[in-house]
């Protein structure tokens, strides 16, 4: 049923944009020159001073209105719960960084205390992510192989192949630390608006792809070496299949009944959330389960079962950078910056919209910079966070980064005092959490149909992100993606869906033609819109469009009416009495002895000096090749066009004047203030194209026609509806 509509009536005079600016003074903005902006930032006062340190330290502002008895308790159990899930996973994701586990425990730790005091989210629980884990592991692999020498690279001699692998996760992920510092200084964080969901989305199932691959050599229990590069995932599904008679039939039973029951909790954790005070950390029990067994059955000698081994006992001196790998892996690290960044802004903005508190991404990036180059002095690898620990953070009760805090104090436990107890742990056990926890990343999958029915280029952009990183790896995929995103833009902006518009009958409102079935369109009119800014790239697709709008060339047509009229007075000069039978002759000749140049036939027509008045409607006499235009005026509708540039400008110009030319009236429409000034600046006016063609409203442009051409629009019904 069908709500009772209000209805308005608005009485006043039709407007153009000079006659507006007559009766209704504008406000004329100055702006401010480039050294009054400088010097109003470099001025410092006692508030300027305050907000920049409450902006470097939020730490500041959410401890002064902490709630020490309602959130201390629930950030403390927060803490304890996230602190066991980031410990499992930091000895996980180091593997798939190719580095010894316990290093993983160094990424739990380091880089959240100074996110503690630097970052701005309250909730993301800081530390290692499976993707940069890849892409840093992708690094280390390159320049240390499993099989063959190192890269050659001054000061890995007189170190251990697990050393140098050390030195190249820290370097990479101090060059990660820089970059993303450098960013942040440089108050560049929208650059995680040209990342889109679409974009992320299809990266991150790449990735999974790429974790899941690496993932299966740990859990058949297979010696794969580490491939990286372009088309690593199918050489090392390759030399998977090859060995896959070598599976280890312990390492596979174990990993296929860790994944069901993970699995199965999981599920029922999600089910049961709301009854839950806490979710069942059971990757942990699981983990504790798989050390017990493994130790009382012996299984590293027993069934040649892999396990973590040496657990590192304490921390290490802290270790300078690399130059020479900060030099390889430039290439590598910028990606990962992006990535780690993308994906905990994106992360953090959620939990703050639920919480109702603000972040600032630039900030977030200092953070970011900072944790990773303090993690990376004391050997820890590129640091970001995960959802999976986010969310049960903040669903544990976790309030504020104190919860992360106690987090990484249970990691620091662990390193100092029981990392022991974790050493007969079988790395297929690893492997299969890894895996069990992939299941949100690949049911991204379904996104795919969904997409295809709702936005087809969007689907191509994750289709080819997707494709791109699993194939090329995840570096030079995060490329191809965000080629794919940037063409589609352009494709977007550059071949707009124009269209014309007509009324709807009784009201001021305008639709295109094609979606309404009773629209009216007065005779003579045009009304063209384009949806889209007008640039460089899509100006000549804006005047191909225009003219298929209209159904002629206005530049031809003139030409056509130039030709004709030098017939026209090359007979005057012969005869001083011109008969229609003289013009019937001239226009059946097909040639014309004195040719006109092309500047001159591009020359508006000069019919001052003829004896009789022109009227190109009109029928000419005989066969005459002068196409007839019915088309007295010309409506373009601007309220889509958020910009023009000097190209567009200048062909926009040209456009108009060729219409001009041929007797076309050219109206603009819902111009925008800043283009308007624009079109002044730049001297776009002249005696030709003048400022009353711009017009408030399309309404207002529609009245103004009809009133002028008012003999030849009799019957039009839009007089009635009231403005």
């Amino acid at each position: 049923m069908v709500a009772l509509r209000r209805q308005y009536a608005v009485a006043r005079p039709v407007y153009s944009e000079d006659s507006l600016a007559e009766d209704h003074e504008k406000v004329y903005r100055l702006h401010k020159p480039i050294l009054d902006h400088a010097r109003e930032y470099l001025t410092c006062d006692s508030k300027r001073a305050k907000n920049a340190a409450l902006s470097l330290l939020p730490i500041i502002g959410w401890m002064r209105i902490y709630r020490v008895r309602e959130w201390l308790l629930g950030d403390v159990v927060s803490g304890i719960s996230t602190g066991l899930v980031a410990i499992m996973q930091g000895l996980a994701f180091s593997l798939m960084a190719s580095l010894p586990a316990s290093y993983g425990l160094y990424t739990a730790f380091f880089p959240m205390l100074t996110y503690f005091f630097l970052g701005t989210s309250r909730h993301i629980s800081v530390g290692s992510f499976p993707v940069l884990s890849l892409m840093v592991g992708a690094v280390v692999t390159r320049l240390v192989p499993d099989v063959g020498p190192p890269a050659n690279i001054t000061g890995f001699e007189d170190l251990t192949k697990d050393q140098q692998r050390v030195l190249v996760a820290s370097s990479v992920t101090f060059l990660m630390g820089i970059f993303q510092l450098a960013m942040g200084i440089l108050q560049v964080g929208f650059i995680v608006v040209y990342l889109s969901d679409t974009l992320v989305s299809g990266f991150t199932t790449a990735a999974a792809v790429h974790i899941l691959v690496s993932q299966l050599k740990f859990v058949l229990g297979l010696t794969v070496p580490g491939i990286s590069g372009p088309l690593s995932v199918i050489y090392t599904l390759e030399k998977i299949f090859v060995q896959i008679t070598s599976t280890n039939i312990c390492d596979l039973v174990m990993s296929i009944l860790i994944m069901v029951v993970v699995f199965i909790v999981k599920e029922l954790n999600d089910k049961y959330k709301a009854k839950l005070p806490v979710p069942i950390p059971i990757e942990v029990v699981m983990t504790v389960i798989a050390c017990g067994v493994s130790y009382g059955f012996n299984f590293e000698t027993r069934y040649d079962v892999d396990v973590v081994g040496k657990m590192m006992s304490g921390y290490e001196s802290p270790i300078a950078p690399n130059m020479d790998i900060l030099q390889e892996s430039a290439v590598e690290a910028f990606p990962v910056a992006i990535v780690g960044f993308a994906v905990a802004f994106s992360v953090a903005k959620v939990y703050s919209i639920k919480h109702d508190y603000t972040i600032d991404g630039n900030q977030e990036l200092i953070a970011f910079g900072v944790s990773n180059i303090f993690g990376a002095s004391f050997r820890s690898f590129a640091a970001s966070t995960a959802l999976s620990r986010t969310a049960l953070q903040e669903s544990s009760g976790g309030k504020t980064q104190i919860a992360g805090l106690i987090s990484a104090m249970m990691a620091m436990i662990v390193t100092v005092a029981l990392g022991f107890l974790l050493e007969p742990l079988p790395t297929s056990v690893l492997g299969a959490l890894v895996i069990v926890n992939l299941k949100g990343m690949l049911m991204q999958f379904r996104e795919i149909p969904y997409l295809w029915r709702r936005d087809k280029p969007e689907c191509v952009v994750w289709m080819g992100t997707c494709l791109g990183a699993t194939l090329l790896g995840l570096d030079l995929g995060l490329a191809v993606g965000l080629g794919v995103e940037l063409l589609t833009v352009v494709f977007r902006t550059q071949f707009p869906r124009c269209s014309i518009l007509a009324n709807i009958p009784g009201t001021d409102l305008y639709k295109d033609r094609k979606d309404y079935m009773h629209t009216l369109e007065p005779k003579g009119v045009k009304i063209f819109r384009i949806p889209s800014p007008i640039f460089f790239a899509n100006i000549e697709f804006f005047r191909d469009k225009l003219v298929d709008a209209v159904g002629f060339n206005p530049l031809r047509v003139l030409r056509k009416r130039n030709k004709a009229l030098k017939k026209i007075k090359k007979l005057l000069k012969k005869e001083d009495d011109v008969t229609e039978r003289g013009l019937r002759d001239l226009f059946h000749q097909r040639t014309d002895g004195s040719r006109m140049d092309a500047e001159e036939l591009d020359q508006p027509s000069d019919l001052k000096h003829l004896p009789f008045q022109m009227d190109w409607r009109a029928e000419l006499p005989g066969n005459n090749t002068v196409p007839r235009v019915d088309l007295h005026s010309l409506i373009l509708d601007f309220s889509a066009v958020s910009f023009l540039d000097i190209s567009a400008l200048k062909g926009l110009k040209a456009a108009l004047k060729e219409f001009i030319h041929v007797d076309v009236d050219v109206y603009i429409v819902s111009c925008d203030a800043c283009i308007l000034e624009k079109l002044h600046s730049c001297t776009f006016f002249d005696d030709e194209i003048l400022t009353s063609m711009f017009f408030p409203t399309l309404h207002d442009a529609m009245l103004h026609v009809l009133h002028k051409h008012k003999d030849k629009s009799q019957g039009w019904v839009l007089t009635e509806s009231k403005l």
